[in-house]
Protein backbone atom coordinates (compact mmCIF):
# COMPACT_ATOMS: atom_id res chain seq x y z
CA UNK A 1 0.00 0.00 0.00
CA UNK A 2 1.19 3.27 -0.58
CA UNK A 3 1.33 5.59 1.71
CA UNK A 4 -0.81 8.96 2.59
CA UNK A 5 1.77 10.39 4.58
CA UNK A 6 5.54 11.03 4.01
CA UNK A 7 7.88 12.08 6.59
CA UNK A 8 11.36 13.32 4.93
CA UNK A 9 14.43 13.50 7.10
CA UNK A 10 16.53 16.73 5.39
CA UNK A 11 20.06 16.49 5.81
CA UNK A 12 21.43 14.21 3.28
CA UNK A 13 18.03 13.18 2.81
CA UNK A 14 16.49 15.95 1.05
CA UNK A 15 19.73 18.30 0.89
CA UNK A 16 22.99 17.43 0.10
CA UNK A 17 24.37 19.22 3.12
CA UNK A 18 27.26 17.12 3.73
CA UNK A 19 30.25 19.26 2.56
CA UNK A 20 28.80 22.35 4.29
CA UNK A 21 28.24 20.03 7.32
CA UNK A 22 32.42 18.66 7.34
CA UNK A 23 33.32 22.14 7.32
CA UNK A 24 30.77 23.22 10.14
CA UNK A 25 31.97 20.07 12.21
CA UNK A 26 35.68 21.23 12.16
CA UNK A 27 34.87 24.62 13.38
CA UNK A 28 32.88 23.00 16.48
CA UNK A 29 35.85 20.91 17.06
CA UNK A 30 38.00 23.74 17.37
CA UNK A 31 35.94 25.38 19.32
CA UNK A 32 34.84 22.58 21.23
CA UNK A 33 38.12 20.74 21.74
CA UNK A 34 37.55 17.27 20.07
CA UNK A 35 38.68 15.54 17.20
CA UNK A 36 38.48 16.99 13.89
CA UNK A 37 36.34 14.63 10.98
CA UNK A 38 39.08 12.34 9.54
CA UNK A 39 38.25 12.84 5.97
CA UNK A 40 40.54 9.58 4.30
CA UNK A 41 38.33 7.35 6.36
CA UNK A 42 34.81 8.98 4.56
CA UNK A 43 33.36 5.52 4.07
CA UNK A 44 34.48 4.11 7.39
CA UNK A 45 32.43 6.44 8.94
CA UNK A 46 29.91 6.28 7.03
CA UNK A 47 28.34 2.51 8.66
CA UNK A 48 28.64 4.56 12.19
CA UNK A 49 25.02 5.99 14.00
CA UNK A 50 25.28 9.14 15.53
CA UNK A 51 26.35 7.66 19.04
CA UNK A 52 29.24 6.03 17.68
CA UNK A 53 30.29 8.98 15.69
CA UNK A 54 30.34 11.18 18.91
CA UNK A 55 32.21 7.99 20.80
CA UNK A 56 34.87 8.53 17.97
CA UNK A 57 35.51 12.26 17.90
CA UNK A 58 35.67 11.95 21.65
CA UNK A 59 32.33 14.48 22.31
CA UNK A 60 31.16 14.30 25.45
CA UNK A 61 27.39 13.68 25.85
CA UNK A 62 27.37 16.80 27.85
CA UNK A 63 28.59 19.12 25.50
CA UNK A 64 25.92 18.02 22.75
CA UNK A 65 23.50 20.62 22.62
CA UNK A 66 26.09 23.54 22.53
CA UNK A 67 27.67 21.88 19.26
CA UNK A 68 24.38 21.49 17.97
CA UNK A 69 23.20 24.86 18.43
CA UNK A 70 26.56 26.53 17.28
CA UNK A 71 26.31 24.04 14.12
CA UNK A 72 23.21 24.79 13.32
CA UNK A 73 23.81 28.71 13.54
CA UNK A 74 26.74 28.34 11.02
CA UNK A 75 24.86 26.39 8.87
CA UNK A 76 22.27 29.00 8.76
CA UNK A 77 25.49 31.11 7.55
CA UNK A 78 26.37 28.78 4.87
CA UNK A 79 22.94 28.08 3.50
CA UNK A 80 23.41 29.50 -0.09
CA UNK A 81 25.88 26.52 -0.18
CA UNK A 82 22.93 24.37 0.25
CA UNK A 83 21.51 22.61 -2.66
CA UNK A 84 18.93 19.85 -2.93
CA UNK A 85 19.48 16.60 -4.49
CA UNK A 86 19.04 16.40 -8.04
CA UNK A 87 15.72 15.79 -9.33
CA UNK A 88 14.24 16.10 -5.73
CA UNK A 89 12.17 19.12 -6.83
CA UNK A 90 10.43 17.29 -9.26
CA UNK A 91 9.70 14.33 -6.86
CA UNK A 92 8.11 16.85 -4.47
CA UNK A 93 5.81 17.81 -6.64
CA UNK A 94 4.79 15.18 -8.17
CA UNK A 95 4.13 13.51 -5.23
CA UNK A 96 2.01 16.48 -3.76
CA UNK A 97 0.53 16.01 -6.87
CA UNK A 98 -0.94 12.41 -6.11
CA UNK A 99 -2.36 13.78 -2.65
CA UNK A 100 0.48 12.28 -0.58
CA UNK A 101 0.96 14.47 2.44
CA UNK A 102 4.42 15.93 2.83
CA UNK A 103 6.29 16.96 6.56
CA UNK A 104 10.07 17.25 7.61
CA UNK A 105 11.20 16.17 10.72
CA UNK A 106 14.94 17.64 11.19
CA UNK A 107 17.55 18.27 14.12
CA UNK A 108 18.39 21.19 11.28
CA UNK A 109 16.81 24.28 12.12
CA UNK A 110 13.53 25.11 10.45
CA UNK A 111 15.18 29.01 9.06
CA UNK A 112 17.46 26.49 7.20
CA UNK A 113 15.35 23.85 5.96
CA UNK A 114 12.78 26.45 5.16
CA UNK A 115 15.26 28.44 2.88
CA UNK A 116 17.27 25.26 0.87
CA UNK A 117 13.42 24.34 -0.03
CA UNK A 118 12.61 27.77 -0.99
CA UNK A 119 8.94 29.18 -0.83
CA UNK A 120 7.24 27.27 -3.91
CA UNK A 121 8.53 23.86 -2.47
CA UNK A 122 8.07 24.58 1.14
CA UNK A 123 4.97 25.33 0.86
CA UNK A 124 4.16 21.89 -0.37
CA UNK A 125 4.73 20.53 2.92
CA UNK A 126 2.01 20.04 5.57
CA UNK A 127 4.45 20.32 8.38
CA UNK A 128 7.93 21.01 9.47
CA UNK A 129 9.26 19.51 12.85
CA UNK A 130 12.53 21.35 13.46
CA UNK A 131 15.66 21.51 15.79
CA UNK A 132 17.87 19.74 18.08
CA UNK A 133 16.29 18.27 20.80
CA UNK A 134 17.60 16.08 24.28
CA UNK A 135 14.55 13.48 23.52
CA UNK A 136 15.43 13.11 19.29
CA UNK A 137 13.04 12.90 16.51
CA UNK A 138 10.48 10.59 17.88
CA UNK A 139 8.38 13.33 20.01
CA UNK A 140 8.37 15.51 16.72
CA UNK A 141 7.28 12.07 14.30
CA UNK A 142 4.53 11.70 17.27
CA UNK A 143 3.36 15.46 16.93
CA UNK A 144 3.38 15.36 13.03
CA UNK A 145 0.88 12.17 13.26
CA UNK A 146 -0.98 13.67 15.90
CA UNK A 147 -1.58 16.97 13.14
CA UNK A 148 -2.17 14.82 10.31
CA UNK A 149 -4.08 12.11 11.86
CA UNK A 150 -2.99 9.88 9.39
CA UNK A 151 -2.15 6.22 10.59
CA UNK A 152 0.90 5.40 11.61
CA UNK A 153 0.52 2.18 9.19
CA UNK A 154 -0.40 4.48 6.28
CA UNK A 155 3.19 6.55 7.24
CA UNK A 156 6.56 6.38 5.77
CA UNK A 157 9.83 8.00 6.97
CA UNK A 158 12.33 8.51 4.03
CA UNK A 159 16.04 8.76 5.88
CA UNK A 160 19.64 8.81 5.23
CA UNK A 161 21.10 7.16 8.74
CA UNK A 162 20.81 4.46 10.95
CA UNK A 163 18.93 6.72 13.62
CA UNK A 164 15.83 7.59 10.99
CA UNK A 165 15.41 3.16 10.72
CA UNK A 166 15.58 3.13 14.93
CA UNK A 167 13.18 5.67 15.45
CA UNK A 168 10.88 4.37 13.21
CA UNK A 169 10.64 1.41 14.38
CA UNK A 170 10.25 3.38 17.80
CA UNK A 171 7.46 5.28 16.17
CA UNK A 172 6.15 2.21 14.68
CA UNK A 173 6.19 3.35 11.15
CA UNK A 174 7.82 1.97 8.41
CA UNK A 175 11.39 3.38 7.05
CA UNK A 176 12.49 3.85 3.91
CA UNK A 177 16.48 4.07 3.46
CA UNK A 178 17.75 6.37 0.54
CA UNK A 179 21.06 5.61 -1.00
CA UNK A 180 23.00 8.86 -1.32
CA UNK A 181 23.06 9.70 2.25
CA UNK A 182 25.16 10.02 5.05
CA UNK A 183 25.81 5.75 5.93
CA UNK A 184 26.00 3.83 3.55
CA UNK A 185 22.87 1.50 2.32
CA UNK A 186 24.30 -1.77 3.44
CA UNK A 187 24.08 -0.07 6.78
CA UNK A 188 20.97 1.03 6.32
CA UNK A 189 19.49 -2.31 4.52
CA UNK A 190 20.75 -4.28 7.59
CA UNK A 191 17.85 -2.71 10.07
CA UNK A 192 15.40 -3.68 7.56
CA UNK A 193 13.78 -0.79 5.56
CA UNK A 194 10.61 -1.40 4.67
CA UNK A 195 11.78 0.00 1.28
CA UNK A 196 14.97 0.94 -0.50
CA UNK A 197 15.71 3.78 -2.55
CA UNK A 198 18.99 3.79 -4.44
CA UNK A 199 18.09 6.74 -7.01
CA UNK A 200 15.99 9.86 -6.57
CA UNK A 201 13.43 9.25 -8.92
CA UNK A 202 12.73 5.32 -7.54
CA UNK A 203 10.79 7.72 -4.92
CA UNK A 204 8.14 8.02 -7.06
CA UNK A 205 8.21 4.01 -7.80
Amino acid sequence: MNPQLIIFDFDGTLADTLPVFLDVFDQAADKYGFRRMDRGRHHALRQLDARQMMALREIPLWKVPAIATFMRSAMGRSVAGIRLFDGMAEVLRALKARGVLLAVVSSNSRDNVVNVLGPELAALFCRFECGASLFGKLPKIRKVLAATGVAREHTLLIGDEIRDAKVSAEAGIDFGAVAWGFNNIEALIAERPARVFRQVDELLA
